[in-house]
């Protein structure tokens, strides 16, 4: 209930201070980009229950001559990029916290897909509602292996405290102001999971 006020209290606090930034974020997306302008894609929640996150888009719609999309690093734009290295795309999810979607800080919310494809183990980061923010991000981010990401959020799980979560926020503020980790070395983001080595095993 502690951190549920705290992202409640937090969370409306940033919105009212950013709404500027948000509006101008919007025009310029809707400009750059076209629309929608917001991307909403289900996610898994706490307990892997599905939700919708909201972002600003930071992608193209454009395709092949058979009507699939291009990979993401062609349709990833500078200006798609420049939100991403500052998380302006990212300020729509303090919508999700204020409705009780996300958590300020947790495990990052993946793709509902991902699911099956976890160990016992890595299975308990949605033991905890999923965050905007969380120690994978400030220790990484996509620079990471999908081992050492999750092996970070189970690690939060059991670590928990509010003097923990205000540590975790206060650097990605200082990651914000200095990005790094934005992407993985081979993609615009991360390569997609396809679940751990020992889950093939046997």
């Amino acid at each position: 209930m502690t951190k549920r006020l705290f992202d409640i209290f937090v969370s409306s606090i940033i919105l009212l201070i950013m709404l500027p930034i948000i509006g101008i974020t919007a025009i310029l997306v809707r400009v750059k980009l076209g629309t929608p302008i917001v991307y909403k894609q289900q996610r898994p929640g706490l307990h892997g229950a599905p939700f919708v996150v909201y972002k600003f888009r930071t992608m193209t719609d454009e395709k092949d001559s058979l009507g699939q999309l291009l990979p993401d690093h062609i349709r990833l734009t500078p200006f798609g990029s420049f939100l991403r290295k500052f998380s302006l795309d990212e300020l729509l999810q303090l919508i999700n916290v204020v409705r009780g979607d996300l958590s300020l800080v947790g495990p990052r919310p993946l793709l509902m897909e991902y699911l099956p494809l976890y160990t016992e183990e890595q299975a308990r980061r949605h033991q905890v509602r999923p965050g905007i923010t969380g120690w994978a991000q400030i220790n990484g981010r996509n620079a990471i292996s999908w081992e050492e990401k999750f092996a970070l959020d189970v690690w939060y799980v059991e670590n928990w405290s509010i003097l923990l979560d205000l540590k975790i926020l206060f650097q990605t503020f200082l990651k914000v102001v200095r990005p790094e980790g934005i992407s993985n070395a081979n993609h615009a983001t991360m390569p997609m999971f396809k679940g751990s080595v020992s889950n093939h095993e046997g």
